[in-house]
């Protein structure tokens, strides 16, 4: 009777093992790399001198491991995008990211950061995009080394997905910020949308010829709707600020023809152009929809509607996070970037992306 327990018990956990086995299938990548600013930074600012850093409560208040260095209570949109692409665990940053870890990717955003050099300066330290892409290529030969040579470290890289999302700062912290920045003065928007395209098209091709091969493009968000921005140069407090997003919308537009100039450039890379204005602008335009009721004010902050200065130490948020659209001064709540997040990996409108989707990005 013993034995016959004994094997039954065997024959149950084998059945078990072999269900757990099933649900945690393999990614549909091998690996995610993460380019970006304080959007996506998940922890790459919290060691150097900065003023832009999140490693304090009470940033991360809704997150399972606290204070991590993520802009937000909770989740960031490339967490969501990062669960939905089947990862078991979040993409580590690249100032912690070591040994067998780097196979599934690295995130490498700094929040204050830009396509340009400058951008960002008055917070301090920062990591602008070039110095993301150094980054990566330093990451690059760990792979060779990890893999044994450059053809098999080439053939896994380019089956993994680069999301890149920057350009935010380049506005917010430099054109539209004259007492530091003169960018403003010197160039027309549609100028300065040049430039910064311009600059973007050397640091991808700079990727490209370092392995990336599936490259998701996050468009420039509404920073005109920002909390900040409706405290400091809105009339009302609730109407956005319509030249800050109408550069926006000539950057984003640049944005979509360099997607379609590398898809015709490079017939063996994939380009994508994710359409984070147009999916906020549902978000906004649809709020209670979503469960979302306060769409113009911080869940935390200081100044009008926790709008002009972003969350101290410590500083008691919202009961009620869920319902915010914004967390902060700048940046989305984790129910804001859910939505995001899910709708950058699944297109739920054809605008949602151009030409395709994350999902089937991941899947060509």
């Amino acid at each position: 009777m013993g034995i016959l327990i004994h094997t039954w018990v065997l024959v149950c956990m084998t059945a078990v093992l072999s269900l757990w086995g099933a649900v945690r299938s393999e990614p549909q990548v091998p690996c995610y790399f993460i380019f970006g600013d304080s959007l996506v930074d998940n922890g790459n600012n919290n060691n150097i001198a900065s003023l832009a850093r999140a490693n304090y409560l009470p940033y991360g208040i809704d997150f399972a491991r606290g204070p991590t260095g993520r802009f937000c209570n909770g989740r960031t949109t490339v967490d969501v995008i990062a669960e939905l692409l089947g990862f078991d665990d979040y993409i580590p940053p690249f100032s912690s990211a070591s040994g067998q870890d780097i196979l599934r990717g690295v995130n490498y955003a700094s929040a204050a950061a830009g396509i340009r050099e400058e951008t960002g300066r008055q917070l301090g330290g920062r990591i602008p995009f070039s110095g993301q892409v150094n980054n990566y290529k330093t990451t690059v030969s760990q792979v060779v080394n990890l893999l044994g040579d450059g053809d098999s470290a080439a053939s896994y890289l380019s089956k993994c997905i680069y999301s890149i999302g920057l350009g935010s700062n380049d506005y917010l912290n430099n054109y539209f910020m004259p007492a530091y920045y003169d960018s403003g003065r010197r160039y027309t928007p549609d100028q300065y949308a040049d430039i910064l395209i311009q600059q973007y098209r050397q640091q991808l091709q700079d990727l490209y010829n370092y392995g990336a091969r599936k490259f998701a493009l996050i468009g420039v968000g509404q920073i005109g709707c920002s909390p900040n921005e409706l405290a400091q140069n809105s009339p009302d407090g609730t109407t956005c600020v319509e030249r800050i997003n109408s550069a926006n919308r000539i950057f984003n537009n640049r944005l979509i023809s360099l997607v379609d100039q590398f898809n015709s450039n490079t017939p063996d890379a994939k380009f994508t152009y994710i359409n984070g204005y147009g999916i906020f602008q549902s978000v906004l335009t649809n709020a209670a929809s979503f469960g979302i009721s306060v769409t113009n004010a911080g869940c935390c902050g200081v100044g009008r509607n926790n709008g002009q200065i972003t969350c101290l130490p410590f500083q008691t948020p919202c009961q009620n996070r869920d319902n915010y659209l914004f967390w902060d001064a700048f940046h989305p709540s984790e129910a804001a970037n859910i939505i995001i997040g899910r709708r950058s990996y699944s297109a739920q409108s054809s605008t949602d992306s151009h030409p395709m989707d994350i999902r089937t990005l991941a899947l060509s």
